[in-house]
């Protein structure tokens, strides 16, 4: 009898262990996304006119009006990653020729930025963060990112944005 009573104690305290950890982790987590969503200035990022495109492309540079946008990404890179220029920025140029003006893209060198890659959590490149019209964080996709995906966040946030127009 008493070895049964040992063992359900011991399984009480295991439970209790567990629980009292799941809870901290949930907070912590918690905390976490509540960090990584701070609505960026990005008004004082002086956003370039264009997207970045590599020296092998022959493509001009498309101007991107930033005051009309609703939609914002935030494409953080490096002069020296040969991902960034060769595979990302031909897919962020994708995304603003197939969303228009409603998308700007301010591009980031990531090592010359250490306070937004801080707060946007930013430990690879490519890195694209999407921001809705308020500047709140959508999504951050850490690597590549095809644009497909992209265009889907971004439609995304339109649809937020328009249900957030209609209940105004």
């Amino acid at each position: 009898m008493s070895d049964l009573v040992l063992q359900l104690a011991a399984v009480v305290l295991i439970v209790v262990f567990l629980a009292i950890f799941v809870l901290a982790a949930r907070s912590f987590f918690a905390e976490y996304r509540r960090h990584a969503h701070v609505p960026a200035h990005v008004e004082d990022l002086h956003p370039l006119p264009g997207i970045d495109i590599s020296a092998d492309e022959d493509v001009e540079q498309a101007s991107i009006p930033t005051t009309t946008a609703r939609v914002r990404i935030l494409a953080f890179g490096s002069e020296e990653d040969r991902q960034c220029r060769v595979l990302q920025a031909p897919v962020l140029r994708r995304v603003v020729e197939a969303k228009g003006n409603v998308v700007s893209v301010v591009n980031i060198d990531m090592p010359a930025s250490p306070e937004l890659a801080e707060r946007y959590h930013v430990l690879t490149v490519p890195t694209t963060v999407m921001l809705d019209t308020h500047g709140k964080t959508y999504a951050v996709n850490y690597g590549f990112t095809n644009a497909q995906s992209l265009i889907k966040q971004v439609d995304e946030i339109l649809a937020m944005d328009g249900v957030q127009e209609a209940l105004s």
